[in-house]
């Protein structure tokens, strides 16, 4: 992430489908969106490659800079049965939408994606 290599400190949270990434051995199955399917292939070749580390190489990466923070929506883990046990070891909080929205008002840049 290039906030990260610029050292920007980045708080990240994880809510609905983007939740299902911190399950435990998800990110290493990740694919792309349906809209790159017919280039999944090709890109990975390319990647590996190039090579380009994994999103989830990435992400410990990130964390082990000491500049990335990433929260885990807590009422979407209730809804879709997730425990904290089952999330990846790198998810700094639990927390709901308001608990999230306090970090995020002292923020610079804010980017919804």
């Amino acid at each position: 992430m290039l906030s990260n290599r610029m050292d920007m400190e980045t708080h990240l949270y994880f809510t609905f489908w983007g939740l299902n990434m911190l399950v435990k051995g998800a990110l290493e199955k990740a694919g792309l969106p349906a809209t790159y399917k017919h280039m999944e292939e090709q890109l990975k070749k390319k990647l590996g490659e190039m090579k380009y580390p994994t999103p989830y190489d990435l992400l410990k990466r990130m964390k082990a800079s000491g500049l990335l923070k990433i929260y885990a929506c807590s009422p979407t883990m209730e809804m879709l049965g997730v425990k904290k046990e089952d999330l990846i070891p790198e998810v700094d909080a639990i927390a709901g939408a308001a608990a999230f929205l306090d970090v995020a008002s002292d923020a610079d840049i804010t980017l919804l994606i």
